[in-house]
């Protein structure tokens, strides 16, 4: 199923009519109708299914997906051989890891948070069939609870950032919990870059200044219009966001109170309550148009404790002299109340496309835009014809 666009325009499709085409590998019971939303001159396909809850990804130097499942405990590796947009070969990484949902990928190395421990598979891309066990570079980070989740990424400093949730839905936990640290792989050392954070699973560098912004959720069970989820970003290291005594830019918690000489950086936006933001990511791509480069791009998970649902949709943050101007939906996954994805995680593909994983149906999708990628299919087809 290739999702036709209009401006705003709803894409139905009967489940057991479309499946044998864009869901072959994942047949469900329900014949419900399914709605997905995606903005004009955008296409959506299918890149990958049956990974488990996909969460986490990273990119390879030679175009390999890699793609971390929390409760499966695995970590695949896709490839897509002949460019057709479609993964055919797999790869099973590693099984059997405790919540292997960070990972991180660094000249040639995979790197994988496991409990206290960051773990690397040493030249992975060329060791696809047989990685090898991961080995410990790291083994001072905090035990990890159903409640702190965690993310990574390599900074353009070459260090490793690590986003360490803070282990409940609100309280004062201890350092590092509910901090992003910097770790420098080859000696060990590491700094706290941003504290009094709550949920951070989406965070990156801006392409155009190297500012580092991060997506943190509100803290739950205060109705369905608080607190606001938060956009922030770092101005120098060691920040503090607040959490747990301010929520959002004015949201007092009730159950602490601020230090009278505590310095609190406030979002520089506010998303809705509840709309979960996991993903964030600056699209680094050619093949969107470009009003779209260099732009936030964020996954709204979707809401679980609301009333109605709210989220389960890519959204697109539009950025200007360090502040979000403009919040509009790319993609939405909402069918009324009905999921029918829950996106988690973003990344420019190697041919300028966006990978969105779904950690509701275990897929990958993969975001175009038709105008462009069909522009420049003809341009190559006139070339080779005229060789």
């Amino acid at each position: 199923m290739l999702l036709n666009q209009k401006k705003n325009q709803r894409i139905w499709c009967v489940f057991f009519a479309c499946a044998s085409v864009l869901f072959s590998q994942q047949l469900l019971a329900s014949t419900q109708p399914m709605m997905i939303t995606v903005t004009k001159g955008f296409g959506l396909t299918l890149y990958a299914s049956e990974l488990g809850d996909a969460k986490q990804m990273a990119l390879g130097d030679m175009g390999t997906l890699f793609v971390g499942s929390r409760k499966k405990g695995t970590i695949q590796a896709l490839v897509d051989s002949n460019a057709d947009g479609r993964v055919d070969k797999r790869y099973m990484i590693a099984k059997g890891l405790e919540n292997p949902e960070a990972i991180a990928f660094h000249n040639g190395d995979l790197y994988a948070a496991v409990d206290e421990r960051i773990i690397r598979f040493v030249d992975v891309e060329n060791r696809l069939r047989r990685p090898g066990r991961g080995k410990e570079v790291y083994d001072r980070l905090p035990e990890e609870t159903s409640k702190s989740r965690r993310a990574m990424h390599f900074g353009p400093d070459g260090r490793l950032y690590v986003a360490i949730g803070a282990p409940c839905n609100v309280c004062e936990a201890e350092a590092p919990f509910g901090s992003i640290i910097a770790i420098d792989i080859k000696s060990g050392s590491s700094e706290q870059v941003a504290t009094g954070v709550r949920s951070v699973t989406g965070f990156d560098w801006s392409p155009k200044d190297g500012a580092l912004w991060f997506a943190d959720q509100g803290r739950d069970w205060m109705g369905d219009r608080l607190p606001p989820d938060e956009i922030n970003r770092v101005e120098h290291s060691g920040e503090h966001f607040g959490f747990p005594y301010i929520h959002a830019s004015s949201v007092v918690e009730p159950a602490y109170d601020k230090p009278k000489n505590l310095k609190v950086s406030l979002p520089v936006f506010e998303l809705p309550a509840h709309v979960a933001p996991m993903g964030l990511h600056f699209y680094r791509g050619t093949q969107f148009p470009a009003k779209y480069h260099n732009q936030m791009f964020v996954a709204e998970n979707g809401s679980w404790n609301r009333s109605s649902k709210i989220g389960y949709q890519v959204v697109m943050l539009e950025i200007e002299q360090k502040k979000v101007v403009k919040r509009s939906t790319v993609v939405s996954f909402l069918d009324g109340e009905f999921p029918v994805a829950r996106p988690y995680a973003l990344l420019t593909a190697p041919d300028g496309a966006m990978y969105i994983s779904d950690d509701l149906k275990g897929n990958i999708y993969r975001l175009y835009h038709k105008d462009i990628a069909e522009e420049k299919q003809q341009a190559a087809q006139a070339q080779d014809n005229e060789k």
